[in-house]
C-alpha cells in the first residue's frame, strides 16, 4: 500500500470538469450520490488507508470485519478516486436508468460486500494451496473490483455488442476478461484478485443465484428483477427520453472511448508520452501531467470565456 498522494488534486479536478460537462441533470441520483460520497471519503476519510483496506489477516483473523464496508468506499490518491469515478458514472448511469434507483442502490450495497467476502475466500484459497502467507496479508482498497461486477451486469443487457480495448474488437463477453489481464499486464501494482472477485460476482448475479437470492430479501422486487418503484420510474420518466438524453452527451461513444475523450479534452493531450511518478489509470495507459504554466494558461482562459 502507498501512502496517499495529496499533490496538486488534478485528478479531483478532472473528474469535476467531467461531472460538469456531463451535467448534474443527466446523472441519475444514486449515481451521483455514490461518486459524492467516494470524493467525500477521499477528502474526509472515515479510517486512514492502512485501516480501511481489506485483507484476510485483518478482516478474518483480527475479526475486523468493518474494513469490508470501508474499502470499496477509500482510494488510495486522487488519480486512483478519478479513473475509478469516471468509469462508474457510465456504467452508473446506464444502470440506474434500466433498473431504477432503488434497485440500483440495493444492487451496490450488495456487489460491495459480496465482492469483498468473495476477494477474501479467493486470498484464502491463494493461501491455502500455495503455503504463502503474503496472500492472506495483501490488503486492497478501491471501487475497482465492484466497477468489474458492474461491467460484467452491463455486458449482460447488451449481448452480441463488441467493444474496442486497446484498439481490438472483443466481443462484450468476453471483453471483462480481457481487460482483467490487460490491466495485470500494463499495471502490475494492481489487484489481479480483487478485480477477479469482481468478475465473479457479476456472473454469481447474471449466471448464478445471486439475482434471486437478492428478490427474495427484497420483498418489493416483482417477478421480472426489477422492483417496483423502477417501473414507475420508467413509466413516470419515459425510456426513449432517457436514451435520447444520454446520446446528447455520450455523443453515442462507448464507455472505453469517452474516457479517452475525457483525457485528451482535460488534458489537451499533444502525445507527449507516460506520465512520471503518477499511478497507472484504470484500464488505460498512463499520459503526460501537464505542467503547472499550461495548468494556469488553462485555468486563464476558463476565467476569460
Amino acid at each position: 500500500m502507498r501512502n496517499r498522494q495529496r499533490g496538486s488534486h488534478l485528478g479531483l479536478m478532472l473528474l469535476a470538469s467531467q461531472v460538469f460537462q456531463m451535467g448534474l441533470d443527466h446523472i441519475p441520483p444514486v449515481t451521483l450520490a455514490v461518486l459524492g460520497l467516494n470524493v467525500y471519503l477521499y477528502l474526509f476519510p472515515a479510517a486512514p488507508l492502512m485501516q480501511a483496506c481489506v485483507s484476510v489477516q485483518q478482516a478474518y483473523w483480527f475479526k475486523d470485519w468493518r474494513r469490508l464496508l470501508l474499502s470499496p468506499l477509500h482510494h488510495v490518491d486522487d488519480w486512483h478516486l478519478y479513473f475509478n469515478m469516471l468509469s462508474f458514472l457510465w456504467k452508473g448511469a446506464a444502470l440506474e436508468r434500466r433498473l431504477g434507483g432503488p434497485w440500483f442502490l440495493y444492487l451496490l450495497s450488495v456487489f460491495s460486500l459480496i465482492t469483498g467476502l468473495v476477494y477474501l475466500a479467493l486470498e484464502a484459497l491463494l493461501t491455502e494451496f500455495t503455503q504463502d502467507q503474503s496472500y492472506s496479508m495483501a490488503c486492497a482498497v478501491g471501487f475497482s473490483g465492484v466497477l468489474f461486477a458492474l461491467k460484467v451486469l452491463n455486458n449482460h443487457y447488451h449481448p452480441g455488442g463488441v467493444t474496442y480495448v486497446m484498439g481490438f474488437p472483443v466481443s462484450n463477453r468476453y471483453v471483462s476478461w480481457v481487460e482483467l489481464v490487460l490491466i495485470h499486464i500494463t499495471s502490475p501494482g494492481t489487484s489481479f484478485v480483487g478485480h477477479l472477485a469482481g468478475i465473479l460476482v457479476g456472473l454469481l448475479y447474471t449466471a448464478g443465484p445471486l439475482k434471486a437470492v437478492m428478490k427474495t430479501c427484497a420483498g418489493f422486487v416483482t417477478s421480472n428483477g426489477y422492483n417496483s418503484r423502477a417501473n414507475a420510474y420508467y413509466r413516470s420518466s419515459g425510456t426513449t427520453d432517457h436514451t435520447t438524453r444520454a446520446a446528447s452527451y455520450t455523443g453515442g461513444l462507448t464507455e472505453e472511448e469517452q474516457i479517452e475523450a475525457a483525457i485528451r479534452n482535460s488534458l489537451h493531450d499533444r502525445g507527449q508520452g507516460g506520465q512520471r511518478g503518477a499511478p497507472p489509470p484504470y484500464g488505460f495507459r498512463p499520459f503526460e501531467e501537464p505542467t503547472a504554466e499550461e495548468v494556469r494558461l488553462r485555468r486563464l482562459r476558463r476565467f476569460d470565456s
